[in-house]
């Protein structure tokens, strides 16, 4: 029991000090354990004939160095291929009989069509056939059959060594291909992430503008019903009237927005009947109802359009829309009382927007509405009078035109007032 348990200790550590190894050190080792197997296997086939051997000790030495190249056959294969061959050429030259099969010759010959270049695979070949005529050439080698034994052993090891190397870059060849299908996969997954965010981001925009907009514009209505009862019900009327059309307007947009979000997958499989209307898209063609909202709120808007719309993309169409209606909701929470401007040019491949106010009737201007919308818009918007908490307008209109790549200018209007100015390509 002792010995037993010796033992499964000593190859435990034997397995963990070969485990800490590194590759090309496990193949040293591998390979001299070959060697070594090897040579005592040449040894223990001549030791039977050590009397017709003379002198023995030389035979035995010859046929146990030719195996020990094998230590090194993949660190240099033609060498030890050279090691290997010239101990078995002394050993027919010297005409010992009972020689031993020329294993160790033929593992060489394989590592070295495996592992070596064309041009030395080719001069290894005309070398093996040079030292191979000349063993077979010595007395004590029975012609043809000794030959074709020699033929067969060495053929073979090189078809295996092409083989095993043709095999080994089939290997490598999928293990690249599986590498990039790998890279390729994470760059989709990476993109599709950001594309991710990116709609994230575009989704929180038109949510923000649809909301901050029409509950704006509730907001301001609320307060002037309120100032208008008891005495005025029919002006109260009226703008309860237009806080429920405003309702209904911003419904109308959240819907659009989800249904387009849930389009594909909610309705996979229904009737397309049983799927809701969907409103049109916002566009400057629809500007008209922004412009009619904010008049109905108090705040009187003037629209000039400049040059020859054509054709403009969808997405700067989307945003000139709402630089418009964010910037008209500003106004209308931050400088009540004033009058606005919507100028709308096409010129020299640009659309420019310009949405400007003449300030709070107060006599201070715009200027506390602008550092009240500046801060708004920035810094994530401060409380205005119509009870709307912080905004993100000025930041979402910033962005916007960033996305397109156009310009943006937004401060106090030398005129008076304050002014919002983008120019998109």
């Amino acid at each position: 029991m002792v010995a037993e348990a010796r033992g499964h200790a000593l190859a435990a550590r034997a397995a963990a000090w070969y485990s800490a190894l590194s590759p090309r050190r496990r193949e040293i080792v591998q390979d001299s354990a070959l060697a070594l197997g090897l040579a005592v296997l040449n040894l223990c086939s001549v030791l039977l004939y050590q009397s017709q051997l003379h002198p023995a000790w030389l035979a035995m030495f010859l046929v146990t160095v030719q195996c020990l190249p094998l230590a090194f056959r993949r660190i240099n294969p033609v060498l030890a291929l050279v090691c290997s061959g010239l101990p078995r050429n002394v050993y027919d030259h010297l005409q010992f009989p009972y020689a031993p099969l020329p294993l160790a010759t033929a593992i060489c010959i394989a590592t070295v069509a495996d592992r070596s270049r064309p041009w030395l695979r080719w001069l290894t070949v005309f070398g093996v056939l040079i030292g191979g005529a000349y063993s077979q050439a010595q007395p004590g080698h029975p012609q043809p059959y000794s030959a074709a034994v020699q033929l067969f052993i060495f053929g073979t090891a090189w078809t295996i060594g092409i083989l095993n190397r043709k095999r080994r870059q089939y290997i490598a060849t999928v293990a690249q291909r599986a590498e990039r299908a790998e890279a390729e996969l994470d760059a989709v997954a990476a993109q599709a992430a950001s594309a991710a965010v990116t709609e994230r981001v575009r989704i929180a925009r038109e949510l923000h503008d649809v909301v901050a907009h029409h509950v704006s514009l509730m907001a301001v209505q609320a307060e002037a019903t309120g100032a208008l009862l008891p005495d005025r019900p029919e002006a109260a009327a009226k703008s309860a009237d237009l806080i429920a059309s405003t309702a209904r307007q911003a419904m109308g947009e959240l819907r659009r927005l989800l249904g387009v979000l849930r389009g594909p997958s909610a309705s996979a499989g229904k009737d397309l009947s049983e799927r809701p209307g969907l409103t049109p898209a916002a566009s400057l063609s629809r500007l008209d109802e922004v412009l009619d909202a904010v008049r109905a709120a108090g705040l009187p808007v003037t629209l000039m359009v400049d040059g020859d719309p054509g054709a403009v993309p969808a997405g700067i169409d989307l945003t000139a829309y709402r630089i418009v209606q964010e910037a008209l909701t500003n106004t209308l929470r931050h400088a009540p009382g004033s009058q606005a401007c919507v100028r709308i040019s096409y010129s020299g491949g640009a659309l420019t927007v310009q949405v400007s106010d003449s300030g709070q009737p107060d006599g201070d201007g715009r200027a506390r509405g602008a550092a009240d919308g500046a801060a708004g818009g920035a810094a994530g918007g401060a409380a205005d009078g119509a009870g709307v908490g912080p905004g993100y307008g000025l930041a979402g209109i910033a962005e916007r035109v960033a996305s397109c790549g156009g310009s943006l200018t937004v401060g106090p209007d030398p005129a008076g007032g304050f002014a919002v100015t983008a120019s998109l390509p």
